[in-house]
């Protein structure tokens, strides 16, 4: 077994000259990339280099996840950057849901429209829009089961968060303005404007797309409270996060916070050196993502893949520019905004980038929320555990009056 220490490793990329620092700077903003900023052990796989390099290559090849697509479209920030969503109406028939440009793309498992009609029955659902936000280093297809099972059934908006996905990289942050969760919640509220003028809205927001819902909130008192019927807040927080440990010992995490900035600010300026550096270390980096994505053992590969391929695609230099928020977010005050609408909060007990206890401390101030700790899951809890994520859903959608209650369906309420 070999321990590679992420504090270690970037305290040595502070002062990086040569390639191989350069990759091992590259796996330490690596596990910020997999949502920590700390060191984990990890043991060295025993199968060939290239054999498993193969095998990325086929699991990418045949997995059908991040495959849906809907109607696309573009709003603009306040800043001019151009964010890129998409919408997936209703059909009438129940069927994929695909936007008005036919893309309809690929069910998530063979009978999954027998599954869509297990959510609420055969009726038409009440207008309403649900809009979808990503976490960090993600896009909108970390949301792929749950669009899969609601395809069809009621209109959904799925958009990629500035600088993620096919959205701009933000300008105001080439022009060298820190980005910020308040402006994130901008960037919401233009979303919603261009793809969702009028109606009621659910809100489903993971982890930094949580913190995302909260910045609007806060910034948009009188339209959340003239728009939004329900809220689901997964796997997010509303503070504190400077306090996480990641799962380590406290000298570590301590030592990482110091020299932190510093080696930010180092790697978003090397940003090809580090790339080149991080693809040197895809076996690490695959370990560091399924540790601190997923919480139990049997995940399918396909989907392990899938959450590399999504992480790996945000550049260093945005990994970089939108960490330092984070430690900055605190949003504690403005849950009182959500105590009059249903809301569901849930998270995986094992989730070490967002620990549960940050998901109880936003019940505490909703006591009439629906709060749900999912037995062995992580911070990737909607890939990990997909039914029981999408079946909490479904009944918040009822209990907003979004959707009409399902009559003699079999639910599965108990999870996967």
């Amino acid at each position: 077994m070999s321990e590679i220490s992420a504090g270690d490793a970037v305290a040595e990329a502070a002062t990086a000259v040569g390639w191989r620092r350069a990759g091992i700077a590259g796996a330490a903003i690596g596990v910020l990339a997999a949502g920590a900023a700390a060191g984990v052990a990890v043991e060295r796989l025993t199968v060939g280099r290239g054999m498993r390099r193969r095998a990325r290559l086929a699991l990418d090849a045949s997995g059908p996840y991040g495959s849906l697509r809907g109607l696309p479209g573009r709003a603009a920030a306040d800043d001019g950057t151009e964010l890129y969503y998409e919408v997936d109406e209703v059909e009438p028939d129940g069927g994929t849901g695909a936007g008005a440009d036919g893309m309809g793309g690929t069910d998530a498992a063979p009978g999954n429209g027998t599954r869509r009609r297990r959510l609420f029955g055969r009726k038409a659902p009440v207008p309403v829009t649900v809009v979808f936000s990503h976490g960090y280093c993600l896009n909108q297809d970390s949301w792929h089961f749950q669009r899969a099972a609601l395809r069809g059934l009621v209109r959904t908006v799925h958009w990629d968060q500035r600088s993620h996905g096919r959205s701009e990289r933000g300008r105001a942050q080439a022009d060298g303005v820190t980005v910020g969760i308040d402006q994130l919640g901008r960037d919401l509220k233009a979303v919603i404007d261009a793809a969702a003028p009028e109606g009621r809205l659910v809100l489903v927001g993971h982890s930094m797309g949580g913190m995302t819902m909260m910045a609007l909130a806060d910034q948009y008192p009188q339209f959340f409270r003239d728009r939004v019927a329900a809220v689901a807040f997964v796997g997010t927080s509303s503070g504190r996060l400077g306090e996480v440990s990641f799962g380590l010992p406290v000298a570590g995490v301590n030592a990482v916070r110091r020299v932190l900035p510093g080696v930010l600010r180092a790697l978003g300026s090397q940003a090809e050196l580090v790339e080149r550096g991080r693809r040197a270390t895809a076996d690490l980096f695959a370990g560091l993502i399924k540790k601190y994505s997923f919480g139990s053992r049997d995940v399918d590969p396909a989907v392990e893949r899938f959450a590399e391929r999504l992480i790996e695609s945000t550049p260093i230099d945005v990994v970089a520019e939108f960490y330092p928020a984070f430690t900055e977010h605190e949003k504690s005050g403005v849950l009182p905004a959500f105590r009059d609408i249903p809301v569901l909060i849930l998270a995986g007990d094992k989730d070490l980038v967002t620990p549960s206890s940050h998901s109880e401390a936003i019940a505490d101030q909703l006591p009439d929320a629906e709060l749900v700790i999912v037995p062995d899951g992580g911070h990737l809890v909607m890939l990990e555990h997909p039914e029981t994520v999408t079946d909490r859903l479904a009944d918040l959608l009822v209990r907003a009056g979004a959707v009409p209650a399902a009559t003699g369906t079999d639910r599965h309420p108990g999870g996967d």
